[in-house]
């Protein structure tokens, strides 16, 4: 067997046109679509939000730091500031969000001082920047609060609702004390953390929302595609059946469209969030604090050289694991089948050897794969932890000097794992994209093909058949410049029962082929009751005439349903047709009648009940014209003895037409046809051929002489 995976193409990248033919089969979807991209949207902006809600937790509630301001220092020590220590000064005066107590500006520390270490130090060696640590807060006249303040005054400063205390001072007080003083950040807390445990509940169901969705999208479209697949290629033409193995069309509607399936589930939405995920933490790195931002940006280059770098070696790992699957594949499907033969020559051994280097490819291969990733994701997170170890290291500096509260460091930290996940998660897909490209340009290429057999015909003569066929010098070939039929000629009168006959290659099954147009005729022409079957529409032409193969095929499913094959026939009248080929009394004693199941192949029967089965399936579908292509070159004597009673009962006043190798059915035939090297050299009827004594009477002769007994 040709090992013809090797000579497909396994691996793609990224194609556009290939992206675009995809999303086309979203638009009955469009609604799911668009509540995808809101969950998507929504469950970003959830997982965006949670680190910046906790930078406001710790830096408002946990921490609390205040950079306290002396205005009567500053009134007294303006002339001898520099022009940059004056102008930080004036600037921390009118900072937003302080409190004044005494002479004293409280000003948060979660909010950008922008100040340089010089100009710091210049304020805290004036005595501007106090170097104690204060803890600000806010009290109501009479509250418990109030109280406690007056009981201690020697350690509270307060004025107007705001008060103040150094936070050895708090911390030296009782417990409860502590508790009361800082109230209002215990209950920032509670509200806080059930604003990040609802972001979480929003962040998770709306992540349900759009894994649900997706999925959903994702088998819709595999189901219409696959369906689009099946009607392509149930009409597609018997050149183009005959081309392509039936395991590579299966592949095409199941495993390739499987990948993409994965496209919809594991790629295209995974990207858009991993995206949207990095270019949302950048934004919120910026917002934060543009210096430690820029910070973090520098260490970025690296991880876009790695993630390129990794996806060239996982590409070129796909593409050899991708060929070493096929290959081992590929032998596994033809020695498997061929074992008998394999045992009977004793080739085991080298089979198992040959097995064996293929099967190492394909370790050597799926190890290569897995070495990339068992690289990269290491250096990944490497990078990751640098990363992380450069924010801490900078941003520490910041904090100390009052550029960055330790709230907005926590959450870069937070922001820069965040930023790093999606990183190993794009170039840990990538070879999902790879194969969903492979697979989409193979599913497009066989759903571009298009080698169906030409359905135009206006001329409908369903109902109406007389069954009169003509041949007038028709040449075929089932490949060009090797003809078949050589401008073969002959008609076939209504309710006439001729019999073809011919060495094997003469052109016998071929007659059937282009009588229902399941290959169409190169030249010449092919009428039915005077009319080119091309003007007959295939449907009409097919229901008309309905051949008996040589080989009978019967699908998986009841005796019923495969007599039936379609039809809407009741149980009586599937019946009478089996009754009919006399196929009645076999199928009656099956275990369960008419509703016996058959295996795939119809094993669990014999051959020739097989074949009964398919002469009840024509009778059933009552067409004009009947063909028995070797229909009984496969039965025993007596099967094709009821065959036979039943055919001259069913077959009276039907057109039919009779391809056999057994001559012994076809002598009562009205005329029998005898071909060679597609040409007819002799026509009438058996007796007549045999005074002739040409082609016929020498394949008379010679089957009688093998076996004498069929003419007893």
């Amino acid at each position: 067997m040709a090992d013809y995976f090797e000579s497909e193409e396994v691996v793609k990248g990224y194609d556009g046109r290939i992206v675009r033919r995809i999303l086309s089969y979203l638009k009955p979807y469009r609604i799911l679509a668009v509540i995808t991209f809101v969950a998507l949207a929504v469950s970003t902006v959830g997982e965006l939000f949670v680190p910046v809600l906790i930078q406001r937790l710790i830096d408002g509630a946990i921490v609390a730091r205040f950079v306290v301001v002396r205005s009567d220092i500053l009134e007294q020590e303006k002339s001898l500031l520099s022009a940059e220590g004056l102008k930080a000064a004036e600037r921390l005066s009118a900072m937003e969000n302080s409190r004044s107590v005494e002479n004293r500006l409280f000003i948060p520390q979660s909010q950008d001082l922008s100040i340089s270490g010089a100009v710091e130090e210049e304020l805290r060696t004036a005595g501007i920047i106090e170097e104690v640590q204060w803890y600000a807060f806010s009290y109501t006249e009479g509250s418990p609060l109030a109280g406690l303040i007056e009981t201690r005054r020697d350690i509270f400063l307060y004025e107007a609702g705001e008060a103040a205390v150094r936070r050895d001072d708090l911390y030296s007080l009782p417990v409860d004390e502590i508790r009361l003083v800082r109230g209002g950040d215990l209950s920032l807390i509670v509200s806080a953390v059930t604003v990040i445990l609802a972001a979480l509940v929003l962040v998770f169901v709306f992540t349900f929302v759009q894994t649900w969705t997706t999925t959903l999208i994702g088998q819709r479209i595999m189901k219409d595609m696959r369906l689009e697949l099946f009607k392509k290629t149930a009409g597609q033409s018997t050149a183009f059946l005959s081309r392509h193995p039936v395991g590579r069309i299966v592949t095409r509607l199941t495993g390739d469209v499987e990948t993409i399936n994965e496209f919809f589930t594991s790629v295209l939405v995974a990207f858009l969030k991993d995206f949207s995920i990095m270019i949302g933490v950048l934004i919120t790195l910026f917002l934060l604090s543009p210096k430690l931002a820029l910070v973090t940006l520098v260490t970025i280059p690296p991880v876009m050289v790695a993630t390129a770098i990794s996806r060239i070696k996982a590409r070129d790992a796909f593409r050899r694991q991708r060929l070493a699957s096929s290959r081992v594949n590929s032998y596994l499907s033809e020695h498997l089948s061929g074992v008998q033969v394999v045992q009977l020559f004793s080739g085991e051994q080298r089979s198992r050897d040959e097995f064996g280097e293929r099967n190492g490819e394909l370790l050597d291969a799926n190890l290569g794969e897995m070495h990339v990733f068992a690289t990269f994701r290491p250096i990944i997170d490497f990078l990751s932890n640098l990363t992380v170890a450069v924010v801490i290291a900078v941003g520490s500096s910041f904090v100390l000097n009052l550029s960055l509260s330790l709230g907005v460091l926590i959450a870069f930290i937070n922001l820069v794992q965040m930023f790093y996940s999606p990183i190993q998660d794009i170039a840990e897909k990538y070879t999902i994209l790879q194969s969903a490209m492979a697979g989409g340009e193979r599913v497009f290429a066989l759903m571009d093909t298009d080698e169906r057999i030409p359905d135009a015909g206006t001329h409908h003569i369903e109902g109406m058949v007389r069954g009169h066929i003509g041949f007038d010098s028709v040449h075929f070939s089932y490949k060009e410049g090797e003809e078949v039929l050589k401008g073969l000629s002959f008609t076939v009168n209504p309710g006439e029962m001729v019999a073809i006959v011919g060495y094997t290659g003469a052109g016998k099954t071929t007659i059937t082929n282009v009588l229902t147009r399941l290959w169409d005729i190169d030249s010449g022409s092919i009428l039915l009751d005077g009319v080119p079957i091309k003007d007959i529409p295939l449907e009409e032409l097919r229901r008309s005439v309905l051949p008996v193969l040589q080989e009978v095929f019967l699908f998986s499913g009841t005796v019923a349903d495969n007599i039936r094959l379609g039809l809407s026939l009741s149980d009586a009248e599937v019946e009478k047709a089996a009754r009919a080929v006399h196929a009645h009394e076999f199928i009656a004693s099956l275990p369960e009648g008419y509703e016996t199941i058959l295996s795939e192949g119809a094993t669990n029967i014999s051959s020739g009940q097989r074949q009964l089965i398919s002469f009840a399936r024509v009778i059933a579908h009552n067409p004009a014209i009947v063909i028995l292509d070797e229909a009984t070159s496969n039965i025993d004597t007596e099967t094709e003895h009821l065959i036979q009673l039943g055919m001259q009962r069913v077959l009276a006043g039907r057109t039919s037409i009779v391809i056999a190798h057994r001559l012994s059915t076809i002598r009562h035939s009205d005329r029998i046809l005898v071909l060679s090297g597609g040409n007819l050299i002799e026509q009438g009827k058996h007796q007549e051929l045999i005074d002739q004594n040409g082609l016929y009477a020498s394949l008379y002769r010679l089957q009688y002489e093998k076996a004498p007994d069929e003419e007893a």
